[in-house]
């Protein structure tokens, strides 16, 4: 198994829990309560929870995130409240609404900082303890948030570079499927970086499967010399097999996050390799980490972030993840 060099921050290989029974998938916004009677509740009184992300319709990332969250909501004795939308504006509007709920806690994720900024700043300053997860490594701590969980997507991205260059790799596509979106671009960025080969960027609109297909195939057909198609999320890794066959291209496909379907991609050869955040560590830390400080006045990281990934996932350890995620938890 590759092993991506660590820096700065706490990285979180593993959890044990108990795992949730149920999630909901209610559009933009859903209020959800996690009721598993294996889990053992707190005798906290109980509390309300916000968790703002910028899940785009269809991606079923959000879904691992969410069950994370809902099971430590289960354990603490939390009502959880998600909401998502991926536009920025739109995603405040929907931490205003947590705020004027009068929430006991709210996690966020910083994918468009900007417009995230004020309302961000706004509960800090009224008091409601704020967590960040997945997005904005390089903002939460500017925004006065206490805690951030999540990846190092440069240290994500170099590593996955370098491992391209180890495999010998001479010319990689890197595909973003949300322009704009300040994680998917330092992955990217990381991956130039530590790539020693040529990289291209290719952009494609994520909500439209057939149209990331179709361009991903317009550039291998353009350029024969791509050896690696690198997706920066699961759905768009399987797209872009399509997209290989259509094009008549020999290139490899390796991404990053991970689903059910891509294990069993890796599984069976057909992707390279995946570099896997853990999401539903994501969440349930958001989640348990505003019980914490709440109940007790816990906060974790020591001042810094606390990182939940790069983990590759390959052939020689998939096995053991395929495990888990079988019931939807990696």
């Amino acid at each position: 198994m590759f092993r991506p060099d660590r820096r700065a921050g706490i990285l979180v290989a593993g959890l044990v829990l108990a795992l949730s029974a149920c999630s909901s998938h209610g559009g933009k916004k859903a209020q959800e309560t996690a009721e598993n009677p294996a889990a053992g509740h707190a005798n906290t009184p109980r509390m309300k929870i916000a968790l703002v992300t910028h899940q785009p319709p269809g991606d079923t990332f959000w879904d691992i995130v969410r069950k994370g969250a809902l099971a430590a909501a289960a354990k603490d004795n939390v009502q959880l409240i998600y909401s998502n939308d991926p536009d920025g504006d739109k995603q405040a509007t929907l931490v205003q609404n947590a705020i004027d709920s009068k929430v006991d806690g709210i996690a966020v994720t910083l994918a468009h900082p900007d417009p995230m900024a004020g309302v961000v700043k706004k509960a800090v300053a009224g008091g409601i303890p704020t967590v960040a997860i997945n997005a904005g490594l390089d903002q939460w701590q500017k925004l006065g948030i206490l805690q951030y969980f999540g990846s190092d997507e440069s240290v994500a991205g170099e590593s996955a570079g370098k491992r391209l260059g180890a495999e010998g790799a001479k010319h990689a596509l890197c595909v973003l499927h949300e322009q704009g979106q300040v994680s998917l671009e330092a992955r990217c960025g990381g991956l130039t970086k530590g790539f020693s080969g040529k990289t291209d960027k290719v952009y494609v609109t994520g909500t439209n499967m057939p149209s990331v297909r179709s361009t991903i195939a317009a550039k291998l057909k353009q350029d024969k010399s791509i050896d690696r198609v690198v997706a920066l999320g699961a759905p768009f890794a399987l797209t872009a097999l399509q997209s290989v066959k259509d094009a008549g291209s020999t290139a490899k496909v390796a991404t990053f996050d991970m689903n059910p379907a891509m294990v069993k991609a890796v599984q069976d050869g057909q992707i390279e390799w995946a570099v896997d955040q853990q999401p539903y560590l994501q969440g349930y830390l958001a989640v348990d980490s505003l019980w914490l400080y709440k109940t007790n006045g816990n906060v974790i990281g020591g001042g810094k972030a606390t990182l939940t990934g790069p983990y590759f996932v390959d052939k020689t350890n998939v096995a053991a993840v395929a495990r888990f995620a079988s019931r939807g938890t990696r």
